[in-house]
Formats: structure tokens, sequence, C-alpha cells
């Protein structure tokens, strides 16, 4: 027996038609979980040339077929007449001018699930028909204008870069439908017409950098916000260099030099115990107890009833101590190799890991070891390190690092595979005649969730799960690990749709509430490393004693489908984006920089949760399997980095556009002024004739130095009027949109409708959020069923605001959790304030 027939989704038949990264990264992720998949290529191949593709098509049997000819579209249909799946990535409209009317096919065959991935969405009628490149619907979107607060201060806006995060987003989003569609239609025999916009997934990837608060406290404020408030106050430049902006950067949050002459980065904030672990390892925390370090008990007080001027565990800090840390921590650091304080800290349990390259984490000894990456013999490149899994679960973690090189395939081979797959079946959903009409539900109606998670990436999982019907239960301590930054600010996002009760759960009376929550509820889903997990009671054993048949999640850093040296290392985004080259490419080598969205990997990786309990779920609905689903921070920025994680003999030199005066990809693919401002052309050699067909470009194919002459050529004119021109071409180009440009375009006051209607850009406000400040927020709206029912979350809940109500759900008494409450094992709030002053 085949060893797929083990994965969860085995039995699953999908058509590819997808081009670019989305559409087939989809279909990668549904193939490395077992389904069976045929990848269709126009009969020049893939529109992407690039070695990515040998990624993105292992475990997939290929074909190329013409849809402009008769047979070519008949052998097309014959393969999707065995499909429960069709991926499509093209514009709007596309496929049914080829011939596939996907919504024709699901009137006959309703069971039929088709995916859609336009760059922007078909109900945006302004920009429904534009060429849509990674690039334009990043320009588009607000990604490389105000690119963060480092490149603000250094004044360098627009910015670029090459990573390709609208698609990242976009496949995991779109993965996550499919795979709940197929597990609704298990109950109610309909598949459903899916379309996921890649910039409307760019925008909820982004959610951090478009959220506003208004009449935030200064005390959140980052010393770099305040510079720049200072020098806009002034009327001063935004000339920053590199080196100063080092000194307005947190000392918990910054990257130190080593004695090997490379960087180590240290993520510390906002948490108490990684602050005072990093200090003492450092040799430092002592001396500078000493010095008068405040530490201030309950950081949820106002900052006027402290009994300090700061706190260790607070971000940001005042200039004062981050001057005096930062100093004596840069001494510290140069006295070991940055490996070794990798070493130090991993072990030490304080987040922390050294700047790498992206070439060396796809080399690097732990991720090799913990199946981040995997080998394949691919029939072009020979022997090629691969990303492993997004997604996977701990049953069949074996199964999945062994993926099948691509295959080219003829039109009858493909169909045999596919039919052979079918006739294997054992339908057990309704079918023809037994399939009912359209019935407007949440594919997770009914679904309960038991969230123990922290931060961004955990907490967006079950965040992600909401819009589709889950029912989420958020515990937390009675007492908050980290300040409120983390602790309050970050769950506007994370909480929405959430009932929030604050528990001690290392008490007897607490460890019963525990039992009762997990007994009431479908899956548990945490963040943390493995080791954690015996001693809270999460293994697997334990679990079912408690509830027979729960299923579980979790989250982590840099966990894989096996161990590796680094599994049980603790950390957050940033860690993983020094360490896997992120920073370096950002920045450059020499002069690593974060990347400038906040969640960059963090927000992805909640949704690659919510795929892979999406997929638990299926599965124990298909089998009775119960399985523990697993992602990890390290798995995710593999599909981030998709266009360069991969390493083989003879691999071209890793000299993707790198650094902070990257504007482009090429001369082609590059921002140049106009005469009123910027835009981005995203050309390649090939359209070379198109371009020098539009008045003003004409010599373009002669010119000695193309950048030279595509920089004079477009000042002469307005962006709106290139733009114009080069759309009228069928090039693709773009006006940069800074983000708040986008916001005050498409926000309307929240109307508990999830925004799905609006096009590519919907913002709701938050006129009365239970904050007490009016708040504006991307809407949930990137996911878009045609028959499913989304819902739009209500906003984000004070902690503890539900504790009461729960507890009474579980069968205690109001006197009971009266005295609960004066015991302090379990809380109403954190804080008198919802958000501390």
């Amino acid at each position: 027996m085949d060893n797929t027939t083990q994965l969860p989704l085995s039995g699953v038949r999908v058509v590819d038609f997808g081009q670019q990264i989305a559409g087939p990264a989809v279909a990668m992720i549904l193939a490395d979980l077992g389904a069976t998949v045929v990848h269709i290529d126009p009969p020049a191949g893939p529109q992407w040339d690039h070695p990515a593709n040998a990624i993105l098509n292992r475990n997939k049997s290929c074909l190329r077929l013409d849809l402009k000819t008769p047979s070519g579209l008949e052998q097309a249909l014959a393969l999707i007449e065995q499909a429960d799946v069709v991926i499509e990535s093209f514009r709007p409209g596309v496929m049914k001018r080829l011939g596939v009317d996907l919504e024709q096919l699901r009137a006959e065959r309703p069971e039929l699930v088709t995916l859609s991935l336009p760059g922007f969405a078909s109900n945006d009628q302004l920009r429904r028909e534009w060429k849509a490149t990674e690039a334009v619907v990043a320009a588009t979107s607000g990604v490389f204008t105000d690119m963060g607060f480092n490149r603000i201060l250094m004044g360098l806006n627009p910015s670029f870069s090459p990573l390709p995060l609208g698609s990242a987003y976009a496949t995991s989003l779109a993965a996550s439908s499919v795979v709940m569609a197929l597990l609704a239609r298990e109950k109610s025999g309909r598949g459903d017409a899916i379309e996921v916009p890649i910039a409307a997934a760019l925008m909820e990837g982004l959610s951090y950098n478009s959220i506003v608060i208004e009449g935030m406290p200064e005390r959140y404020k980052t010393m770099r916000e305040e510079e720049i408030e200072r020098r806009r106050a002034a009327n001063q430049p935004m000339d920053v260099s590199y080196e100063e902006l080092q000194e307005y950067l947190d000392p918990f949050y910054r990257t130190y030099e080593c004695a090997d002459g490379r960087m180590f980065y240290v993520v510390c904030p906002s948490h108490r115990n990684h602050a005072r672990r990093c200090l003492k390892v450092l040799g430092l925390y002592d001396q500078l107890v000493a010095d008068g370090l405040p530490d201030v008990e309950d950081l949820y007080l106002p900052v006027s009833e402290w009994n300090g001027e700061t706190s260790i565990g607070v971000y940001p800090l005042p200039r004062k101590w981050a001057d005096l840390i930062s100093a004596r921590m840069k001494k510290v650091f140069l006295t070991k190799t940055s490996t070794e304080w990798g070493r130090i800290f991993g072990e030490g349990q304080i987040p922390g890991a050294p700047h790498r390259t992206t070439q060396e984490w796809v080399n690097d000894e732990h991720t090799n070891a913990a199946g981040l990456i995997v080998e394949v013999d691919d029939p072009e490149f020979g022997p090629m390190k691969q990303p492993g899994p997004v997604a996977w679960l701990e049953e069949s973690a074996e199964q999945v690092l062994s993926p099948r090189p691509r295959r080219n395939v003829s039109f009858e081979q493909a169909l045999a595979e596919l039919s052979a797959v079918a006739q294997r079946e054992v339908i057990t959903r309704p079918q023809g005649k037994e399939i009912g009409p359209v019935q407007p539900k949440g594919w997770l109606d009914g679904l309960k969730v038991l969230d123990l998670t922290n931060v961004i990436a955990g907490p967006h999982s079950t965040a992600f799960l909401g819009r589709f019907g889950a029912e989420v239960i958020k515990l937390d301590p009675v007492t908050p690990l980290y300040d409120p930054l983390i602790g309050t600010l970050f769950s506007f996002q994370t909480g929405m749709g959430k009932k929030s009760a604050l528990v001690d759960i290392t008490t007897p009376e607490g460890r019963e509430v525990f039992h009762r929550l997990v007994r009431s509820v479908d899956m548990v889903v945490i963040n943390a490393p493995e080791r954690q997990m015996k001693p809270l009671g999460l293994d697997h054993d334990s679990l079912q004693a408690i509830n027979p048949g729960v299923l579980f999640c979790r989250l982590d850093c840099l966990g894989g489908p096996r161990r590796g040296p680094k599994t049980d290392y603790i950390g957050y985004d940033d860690i993983i984006q020094a360490n896997s080259g992120i920073m370096s490419r950002f920045g450059g080598p020499e002069t690593p920089e974060e990347h400038a969205h906040l969640g960059t990997l963090d927000v992805n990786c909640g949704f690659a949760g919510g795929l892979i309990m999406a997929v638990a779920l299926y599965h124990k609905l298909r089998t009775g399997a119960i399985s523990r689903a697993r992602t990890s921070l390290s798995a995710i920025t593999n599909l981030t980095q998709i266009s360069f994680a991969f390493d083989y003999q003879g691999r071209a030199p890793f000299n993707e556009p790198s650094g902070r005066e990257a504007l482009g990809n090429h001369a082609l693919s590059h921002f140049y002024q106009a005469a009123d401002g910027w835009l981005f052309l995203d050309a390649t050699p090939a359209e070379l004739d198109k371009l020098a067909k539009i008045e003003g470009l004409s010599g373009i194919k002669e010119a000695d130095n193309m950048a030279a002459f595509l920089t004079a050529a477009f000042r002469t004119a307005s962006a709106d009027y290139w733009v114009g021109e080069l759309h009228a071409a069928g090039i693709a180009a773009a006006r940069p949109l800074s983000i708040e440009e986008l916001r005050e375009a498409y926000s309307r006051t929240a109307d508990g409708r999830a925004g799905t209607d609006l096009g590519s850009y919907a913002f709701s406000v938050y006129d009365h959020h239970p904050s007490g400040h009016r708040v504006t927020q991307i809407d949930h709206y990137s996911i878009r069923p045609a028959e499913a029912s989304i819902t739009a979350l209500s906003p984000t809940e004070q902690f503890g605001h539900s504790t009461r109500t729960i507890l009474t759900e579980l069968g205690y008494s109001d006197e009971q959790i009266d005295d609960m409450l004066a015991a302090r094992i379990v809380g109403e709030a954190w804080g008198r304030e919802y958000l501390p002053s």
C-alpha cells in the first residue's frame, strides 16, 4: 500500500491550473498532506520560470494542455470530472473565457470545490482586470510605503522587499478554506466556490500595520515613534543612519555584534522572566538592580501609580535605562561568538538567535534534522534541499518527509491516476439527489475550541476559526506573564469573537475548571515547546483521559516533524526572521534589519494553525483518528521565502535584491519617479516589444542603460498617466499606495458584515470598542465562499470579561465563583482599565 493512503487528505483529488506562487502552493500543501494532484501548465510551460517550481510541483503529476484547442479543453474537462477540488489563479473571468466555466461545473456537480486566487477581488471594479503580479499587489496594498519605523526614520520611502508576502498569506488562507469546505461537504454533500483575492489576504496578513487605536496611551510609544513625531513637529528631515538607528531600539529588542563579527538578535521585550533571564545569563542583573533598575509588581496599573519610573519586563524602556542597559549588553556580547550565544540563549529558555542567511538556514543542522528542510531528487536539479511541510499531523509526520519529485505525465496517465483514486473511495456523504439546497451556515458551525495560547501566532489561529462559526473560549492566567503591550494591545486583533476567562490552573480548583473546559470542547490549542506538554497535562494520554476524542493543536517556534537540536528553544517571529535570512536580505548581510511588518511570520503561522486544525477535523470525521496538529514559525518562514529557500549543486548565487537601497528586482521590475510621485513597473524582458510601442518608451530596446532610459522617460508625465498607458499595453504597473490612504478610502462604521462584498480592501471602524478607544481594523474578509457564511467577529472583550459566564455554564454556583474570585483562583480582569494608561 502506498504510504500516502495513510495521510489525512488521502483520496482527495485535485486539478491544479495555478500559476505563479499561490495557486500551485495551495495544491502543494494539499499534496504534501496526501491529496492526489494533477498540475496543468499552458503549452509554453509555467508562467513563472523559476527553480521554486520544483518545490511547488512536488508530489504532483504535471502535464501541458492548450485550453484554446478543442482537444485540450476536452481533456481538461475530463480531468475535472474526476476531481474533488479545482484550483485556478488567473484574473476573474479568464477560466470561463477559456471554456472552463467553474460556476456551470458546480451547477452540474454541486459536490465540487473550486478555488480562485485572483490578484485583486472579482468585485473590485477598479483593479480586477489589472495584471496583478506579486509586486503590483504589494505596491497597491501599502507594503512598500512607509515600510516600518526604521525606514521612516532613515527617510527611505518607498522601500522594496522581494518576499512574496501576498502569495504566502493567500496560500495558507486558501488551503485552509479548501479543507474546511471538504469538511463541511462530508456532512452536506455540497462543495463550494471559494475566492481568495491575494490583495485581501495580504491586508489580513498585515493587520497589525493597519490598525488604528485612537487616544492610545503614551506608554506604548517606542523611542522610534517618539523621534518620528519630534522630527515631524520640528520640520526636521528623516535622515537617521543605520548606526544611529540602533540607539533608538530597546535593549531587549535589537541586534548585537559578537566575537566572530556576526550579529545576534535579542527578543526579550514585554516578558518579565525573559528579560530577567537575559540579564542574568549576561552577568548584568545584580549590577543593574544595584544601580536602581525598578521592578514594578503590577504592570497593569496606570503608570502614574507605579512605584518606579519603569520596570524589567516593560516595553519600551525609557531612554535613560535603554541606553545604560544597551551599552553594557554590547560589551558582553563581544565576549562570545554568535553561535555560542545562540546555544546559551536557547538552552537558557531566552528568546534570541544569531543572524544568518537563507542559504545557511537551508543547510543548517537543525532545520535538516527536524524535517524543516527535506531533500528531493528533482528530475531537473538533482538532489535538492526544499522546504519541509508547512503543517502536519504528528501521527503521520514521517510520511510527509519524503515528498515525491514532480513528474511529467501524459493526459492518459493523469486521467488514469485520478480515476484509480476515485474508484477506491468509499463515499458516505450525500450524493446526487440526496444533496440538499444551499444552507447558509459556517463551515465550522458547532465546533468548540479551548484556546490556551499567547502573543500572536497562537491566538491568531483560533481567532481565524471564529469567522467560520467556531466558538472559542480563551483561557489565561489570573496574573499575566506579559506586559499590556503584548498581553492586551496585540489582542485587539487576536481576541476577536472569543469569550475570555482567567483561571489559575496550577491550583487544584483551577485544574478542575480546566478539566471541565477540556470536556466541553472539541479542540485544545496552545503555542509552546514540546517539553512543556506533560507538565501542563497536554500530552496525548492526559488529554484523552479527560475527554476521549478531543483534538489538539500546537504551534511553536523552531519545531518540525522530527526532533532537532533546537526543537525546545523558545522564540518569536523576529527570531526566525533573523535566523532564517529574512533580516539579512531586508537590511543587507552586514546590517540586518527586522522586516518592516509586525507579525510577518506570526500571522501566517496562525493561518497555518487554522489549516492543520481543519485537516485534523476532516481526518477524524473521515477515519475516526484522533490527531495532534502541528505547525511552527520555522515551517512558515519556508513558505514566506519559497522563492529563495532551496539549494542544490550548481545553484545560482543567492543574490536576490537585498538591503536598504534595493528598489526592485531588475531594471524592468523597479520603482521609478514620475513627474508627481513614484510608480512601480513590473515587466519582463519578454515584454520589451510591448514597452517599445508605448509613446515615450519607443527607444527602450536600443538603450545601452535601460534603467537610465526609464528614469528619464517616466519623469516626463504623471504616475497615473504612465500606469494607464502600461495597463493598456498589458504591462503590470502600479502607483504605490500607503496603508493610510487605503484605510481612508475603504473604512466604514462597523456594520456586522465581514466585508467580503466590498472589493479588495475593507476596514471597519468601531466607535464603541470595549476598550473605550475608537478602533479601525481590517475586516476578516479574504476568504469568500459562494455558499457558506462568514461571520463578522465581535471586537475583543476585556480579559476575564466572561469568566463568570463560562464558570456558570460549567456548573459552578455563584457562591463557588465568588469564593474562587476571593482566593484569586479565577479573575475577572487583569487591571482596572482595559488598556492600562
